[in-house]
């Protein structure tokens, strides 16, 4: 398992160590502990570029997922899974509003963009298919955080 960690933005720490353990057990607990993944924390201002450049949205948000496992290139190299860009300030702002801590956030952010590499959807899909997600990133935020009574 190789993951690869990135942090360009300066306003928050991020603890590398505990990403990569965070990672690891969600790739552990989703039996694909044989991929490669990389993750970078970034600022808001960086993840609105990037969200217009290539979803042409023009607006923050908090993660956005590349998958190298779609497309027509898709199945090269079937261990490398794709790329995570987290919006740190975004993840703050959604941890105030959610009353969650900011690792909270952050781990189902990871959690998010994992699923989301794994082929899981939650938009332009079926509300079935969008319910499937929801309830894998439950299951695994109550795994990852160890506190049942979390909900998101």
């Amino acid at each position: 398992m190789k993951i690869q960690i990135a942090n360009r933005q300066t306003k928050f720490r991020i603890q590398r160590h505990k990403i990569r353990g965070t990672v690891s057990n969600i790739l552990k607990i989703l039996d694909c502990m044989d991929k490669e993944i990389s993750i970078v924390f970034t600022d808001d201002k960086t993840i609105k570029e990037i969200n217009k450049q290539y979803l042409g949205r023009n607006k923050t948000t908090n993660v956005i997922s590349f998958s190298l496992q779609e497309g027509e290139y898709g199945d090269i190299n079937r261990q490398v899974l794709g790329d995570i860009v987290i919006s740190v300030e975004t993840a703050q702002k959604d941890a105030r509003k959610g009353n969650f801590t900011l690792e909270q956030e952050i781990n189902f952010l990871l959690i998010h963009g994992i699923l989301h590499l794994l082929g899981y959807n939650h938009e332009k899909t079926s509300r079935q298919e969008a319910t499937k997600m929801k309830i894998k990133e439950k299951e695994l935020f109550n795994i990852i955080n160890r506190c049942k009574n979390v909900s998101i």
